[in-house]
């Protein structure tokens, strides 16, 4: 059987730079060949050919994007999907708008419901329709615990842990943890497991001062470097600045130590790049600070994205969304995302200033690298063939995923 070859040709945003006129060859689902149309004396002649054989276009071509923490879309929420179709649902709605690895949140519930979803998400991981699992919770603070249900918050329990990593059979990425609760990181710990089982703590929901933040992600990264673990992090914060004590002078709370070890590479921190859990001017010094490499942008989105303002739920907690940004109907409390990572990319380059290959970068290397993918999150040679082509405004046209159009 022939494999079917696929030309695109427009500008490409690569890792580094933007190629102005290139074209992307697809072979099956790989992309085989970046060619820069721009210099013309440093083509091959079969690059020459390439590029005489398909027209020139104003069309923007971005690799797929990956978002490393989503709870749901399209109307459906992964914390409540008692079936894979439910949970496809969500899935769709965002690899329609171009996120093309997607890694399911579940949020703070009961340990059996924690179970059963595990179970689900983990099938879906394993046919390859999500990239991973994440659980926000159980093990997060009550006095920041944002719109977890406190009612089933408990203390990090490892036995727990070792059971939910076994049931999501290696398909689970992470697991929001409060540092300064009894038992998150040390011997025999949330930590430990996690590590050990091949995930990674998320540090965040948290009302921690600054030195259980600073041995969390050094314990982190110490036994991170002993696991031999494929991700490609110690650890990772969840959605800084929200879920967590905030910053002050005398009584710093956790960000400082967060943002001091994202600089010293120690840490890859969150941020919803939505403009609305965090402003895009605090947005762009992050940025600033900690660099690209150690920021990743995600979404934090839930059964609302891509739907109308109205009522939902996020596991056991309502939600009632109006003018786009999801509260809980009872106290008020935000409670998740309605944005598209896409979003969070525009958002990012048209209020924060940040560049877009950089934006790029942070909504699709960075997922790439915590997850420990090198095939995904690039347009590159040899890497699966997952893009997005936007209009002017950063809007989806159309987006392929293992080289097919996604409907």
């Amino acid at each position: 059987m022939t494999t079917q070859r696929v030309l695109l040709r427009g500008r490409l945003v690569l890792s580094d730079r933007i190629i102005q006129d290139g074209v992307l060859v697809i072979e099956g689902e790989e992309i085989t060949r970046v060619i820069d149309a721009d210099e013309p004396t440093q083509l091959s002649q079969d690059d020459r050919s390439i590029v005489a054989s398909v027209t020139g276009s104003d069309k923007t071509y971005l690799p797929g994007l990956v978002d490393v923490h989503c709870h749901g879309g399209g109307g459906e929420s992964f914390p409540n999907a008692v079936t894979e179709e439910q949970a496809m649902t969500a899935v769709l709605e965002h690899r329609r708008h171009g996120t093309t690895s997607l890694v399911a949140s579940c949020v703070t519930a009961c340990a059996d419901d924690l179970r059963a979803r595990a179970a689900t998400l983990a099938a879906l991981s394993q046919a390859g329709e999500l990239a991973g699992i994440h659980f926000e919770g159980p093990f997060v603070s009550h006095e920041r615990c944002g719109a977890q249900d406190p009612a089933h918050i408990i203390d990090p329990d490892a036995d727990l842990t070792r059971e939910l990593l076994d049931i999501c059979g290696g398909h689970c990425l992470s697991m929001t943890v409060a540092q300064e609760k009894p038992g998150a990181y040390g011997p025999d710990s949330v930590a430990e497991a996690l590590i050990d089982g091949g995930a990674i703590p998320s540090w965040g929901h948290t009302d921690s001062g600054a030195v259980p933040a600073r041995e969390a992600i050094q314990y982190s990264l110490e036994r991170h470097r002993d696991s031999g673990s494929v991700r490609a992090t110690a650890s990772t914060i969840t959605h800084l600045f929200n879920g967590m004590r905030p910053l002050h002078h005398r009584d710093t709370g956790p960000i400082g130590e967060f943002l001091a070890a994202a600089a010293r590479n120690h840490t890859i921190v969150e941020v919803i790049c939505d403009g609305i859990h965090v402003d895009p001017s605090l947005v762009r010094d992050v940025y600033e600070i900690a660099g690209r490499d150690q920021t990743v942008f995600v979404t934090d989105a839930m059964a609302a994205a891509g739907m109308a303002d109205g009522d939902y739920v996020l596991g056991p907690q309502e939600v009632t969304v109006l003018d786009g940004v999801a509260r809980l109907t009872q106290g008020g409390a935000i409670a998740g995302g309605t944005a598209h990572l896409l979003d969070c990319v525009r958002v990012a380059v048209q209020q924060a200033q940040i560049p877009l290959v950089d934006a790029v970068y942070m909504a699709s290397v960075q997922g790439a690298k915590i997850l420990g993918d090198t095939s995904i999150g690039r347009l590159c040679e040899g890497v699966r063939a997952d893009i997005v082509e936007v209009d002017g405004d950063l809007r989806p046209v159309r987006v392929w995923r293992r080289g097919r159009p996604v409907d």
